[in-house]
């Protein structure tokens, strides 16, 4: 169910029908588009989805899908059931053109039906009846004209036609001849036509020098058209032929129709095939423009929307040279409803109409604009209260109107309802308003309806945050720039801005101090906690993604080392078992060597000039295998020398593992953050820090420092379980206290690299933050101002920073930096 009877108006999709009209081919196509519905069933709406996500891809990479000939002849079909009525001539000629299309469409679907499944289970509804194609071609032409051969009657006819045709033709013309040099016309005069017979146009004064029939006269009267008499039987008989061809052709396409007849529900149905398909890919082009996908669908009533974009929003946006802000929102069961605030012309309306709207054309069967990792759910029904409904005829104002709405809203919504309603109790007084909708939202809460509320009013945001089921939203607003970000945040409710926008508009300030002191400290401080939390949400969740990026960082450099690591075992073990076959083959090969030279000299019977050189033989050969030993025992510490060094650099990249050895407690031994005791006490404190003669030490309450000598450390086993909300809250006090005593109100970045001079900045400005430091000093010298430039361009980022400037000339100028927390 859709509520109310003008929803699409309101949400704007009949300007989506339109523009899907405009895109189809045919008729057909534009009666499905008016056709087209909101729809609960989840199998419809899905197997729908996936027919346009696949025409998507036809439309992007197929250029031989027929688009030609898309013509509407159900109304033709469906009149010729009446035995009786027959095709017209033009009729039958788009008939078996769109027959052409029909066959070709399904010729596609059958190529490609691996790629395109449920568009080829849509094609297979289609009929093809080569007789209905052949019997047209027998009695129609290429140009859309009955054939001579239709049957023989007709040729016949038309035969008989030609012949009269050409005879009056050459009577006509002599008399024409004869008449010009009479003089009776003038020499360019040519044969006209009237009636379907050829007269000679003759001038008043000579229409009685011409026997025949006068067939029509000029306007002017001046100029009289005569058929010459010998003319007349022969045009006669051109007359009746005609009739009869006439008679000959209403027979051909009877006969033709009654052919078909039995044909005619399937002839139908292949049209409506058409008309689908033209539909359907109608609404893919339309994806196309707007950038639509197909999302994760779910049968539940819940949807998560990444970069989800408002499509009629992002069109009128682009002719200006703009792009809308993409909407990312969560619909869940812990999530259920999302009431969003912040200030006037912020977005709220836009994103109330996005959601609406994107979730409308999806279940009428549409793709939609957002990002692929996407999910999207269905409603059974959609409900909206947005915009003035306020009528004279019924006595309604706008408050009224709306509560007509809300009345409807508790008595139909269920589990499976998403509403969405604008302005959420405005239109009424602002106590009474704020209390009647608050009421309204527990009723709606209890039925465990899905819904989208915008809404100004404080007492909705804090009750909105003591509700299971409901959560708080924020349109953000850029505090140093006055101006909407456009960017919906869920978790907390947002600010409106009303103080800051009516100064900046330029409202008095005595106007607007007077409306401070009357709506009351408490009020403005809430508002003012709202801005502080969103500024400093925003500042913490800057640095935690760039935290996120070093630790990136880090553990690639990590896998990047372990890698290497691995690989150097395995060339390790690599080298050591090709070191040991080679000295496995070469002992070998000297065995075999001097056994040989043994028996050489055996075989010489130790002849002396034959055991000499057996002798230098064998040495050659030794003082090869130690030269060639040198050399692999060389290269071979070289990789070992390598192996050794990568694996000392990974051992510096990774935290030493703690080696436990037996416990000695030594007061050299202790660091900060240990716990010790004063020698011969029983009280332990933790040291929080420490100087070359003594300790600063955290007893409970009190913060003390002790001599070196006097202090030991205590055992694992005496250690506190943990620290009491005492102890910690001072050691962080003394520690916050010690590093603003130790912090430089100046940061000296002469002569780093800009990338290095930029984190150190980036570090020294977080620090300050933290402190609460209202002004530091950053020295960057003059230079060519690149350096100036880069860390000012990184300040107008910092949303704590309200200003920086110049130091004053006298104290540096433009050389220094000096900026206002």
């Amino acid at each position: 169910m859709i509520y109310p009877e003008n929803f699409e108006n309101k949400i704007g999709f009949d300007k989506i029908r339109l523009s899907i009209k405009i895109l189809c081919l045919s008729k057909m196509g534009e009666y499905e588009v008016d056709a087209m519905e909101f729809s609960s069933n989840y199998n419809f709406i899905n197997k729908t989805l996936t027919a346009i996500q696949e025409f998507k891809e036809i439309c992007i990479n197929h250029d031989d899908f027929p688009v030609d000939h898309y013509n509407d002849l159900t109304g033709s079909l469906k009149r010729i059931k009446v035995i009786g009525t027959f095709l017209e001539t033009n009729e039958i000629f788009k008939l078996r053109s769109s027959l052409n299309t029909i066959k070709a469409v399904s010729r596609f679907f059958k190529n490609h039906e691996d790629e395109f499944p449920v568009l080829s289970d849509h094609s297979k509804e289609i009929k093809i009846y080569p007789f209905v194609a052949d019997r047209i071609d027998q009695i129609i032409n290429k140009h859309g004209k009955i054939k001579d051969k239709a049957s023989n009657e007709l040729f016949s006819i038309r035969k008989d036609l030609n012949l009269k045709q050409n005879s009056v033709s050459k009577v006509v013309h002599s008399i024409l001849k004869k008449a010009i040099l009479e003089g009776w016309v003038e020499q360019d005069t040519n044969l006209s036509i009237r009636d379907g017979r050829s007269v000679i146009p003759v001038s008043g004064t000579h229409k009685r020098r011409i026997n025949g029939l006068i067939q029509d006269v000029s306007s002017t009267g001046k100029t009289a058209f005569i058929e010459p008499v010998e003319a007349v039987e022969i045009n006669n008989a051109i007359k009746e032929l005609e009739y009869a061809e006439q008679r000959e052709i209403k027979k051909i396409l009877n006969d033709f129709t009654d052919s078909i007849r039995p044909y005619l529900d399937d002839l139908i149905n292949s049209f409506l095939i058409l008309g689908k398909i033209d539909f359907i890919r109608a609404k893919a082009r339309y994806a196309i423009e707007v950038n639509a996908i197909k999302p994760e669908f779910k049968n539940e009533q819940q949807f998560y929307w990444n970069n989800a974009v408002h499509p009629l929003l992002e069109k009128s946006l682009k002719k200006e040279g703009k792009k809308a802000v993409p909407l990312n929102i969560e619909l869940n069961k812990e999530q259920r409803i999302i009431l969003i605030s912040g200030p006037n012309a912020g977005g709220k309306s836009v994103c109330l109409q996005t959601v609406g709207l994107l979730q409308y054309m999806l279940q009428c069967g549409m793709l939609v604009p957002m990002v692929e990792n996407s999910s999207a759910g269905i409603f059974e029904q959609i409900f909206i209260d947005i915009g003035d409904e306020q009528s004279i005829e019924n006595d309604l104002s706008t408050y009224s109107s709306h509560l007509l709405n809300m009345k409807f809203f508790i008595k139909n919504a269920n589990e499976q309802t998403l509403i969405l309603i604008d302005e959420f109790g405005s239109g009424t007084e602002p106590m009474l308003g704020g209390a009647i909708a608050e009421s309204i939202l527990n009723k709606l809460n209890n039925k465990k309806i899905s819904a989208v509320i915008t809404t100004h009013y404080t007492n909705l945001k804090h009750f909105a945050s003591s509700l299971e089921g409901i959560q708080n939203g924020a349109m953000l607003y850029d505090t140093n720039k006055l101006e909407p970000i456009f960017i919906l945040e869920i978790g907390k409710p947002g600010s409106s801005f009303a103080f800051e926008i009516a100064h900046k508009i330029g409202l008095p300030n005595d106007v607007l101090g007077l409306a401070k002191n009357k709506i009351g400290e408490e009020h403005i401080h809430f508002d003012k906690h709202l801005k502080e939390i969103i500024r400093d949400k925003r500042y913490w969740e800057n640095k935690r993604h760039r935290i996120r990026k070093s630790e990136k960082k880090l553990e690639d450099t990590l896998a990047k080392y372990a890698k290497e690591l691995n690989e150097t075992i395995e060339l390790r073990k690599k080298i050591i078992a090709e070191a040991k076959l080679e000295a496995d083959r070469i002992l070998k090969e000297s065995n075999r060597r001097i056994e040989q030279t043994i028996r050489q000299i055996k075989e010489s019977q130790a002849e002396k000039e034959k055991t000499k050189a057996l002798r230098k033989e064998l040495e050659d050969y030794k003082d090869k295998v130690d030269k060639q030993g040198t050399e692999d025992n060389t290269a071979f510490k070289k990789k070992l020398e390598h192996i050794k060094h990568r694996e000392s650099q990974l051992k510096k990249d990774r935290k030493p593992e703690d080696k436990k050895e037996p416990f000695e407690p030594k007061s050299t031994d202790i660091v900060i953050g240990d716990y010790a005791r004063i020698k011969g006490q029983e009280s332990i404190g933790e040291v929080i820090d420490k100087s070359d003669k003594s300790f600063v030490i955290a007893f409970g309450q009190m913060i003390t420092s002790v001599d070196k000598k006097k202090v030991e450390k205590v055992k694992d086993d005496e250690k506190p379980a943990k620290k009491t909300a005492s102890v910690q809250s001072n050691i962080s006090s003394f520690n916050l206290h010690k590093k603003r005593l130790d912090f430089k109100p100046g940061i000296d970045i002469r002569g780093q690299r800009v990338d290095e001079a930029l984190q150190n900045v980036i570090d020294y400005i977080d620090e300050a933050i933290v402190l609460d430091v209202n002004k530091v000093k950053i020295l960057h010298g003059k230079g060519n101002g690149v350096l100036r430039q880069v860390i000012r361009d990184y300040l107008k980022t910092v949303d704590f920073v309200i200003s920086f400037e110049n130091e004053h000339i006298d104290l540096g100028g433009d050389g220094i930096t000096v900026v206002n927390f």
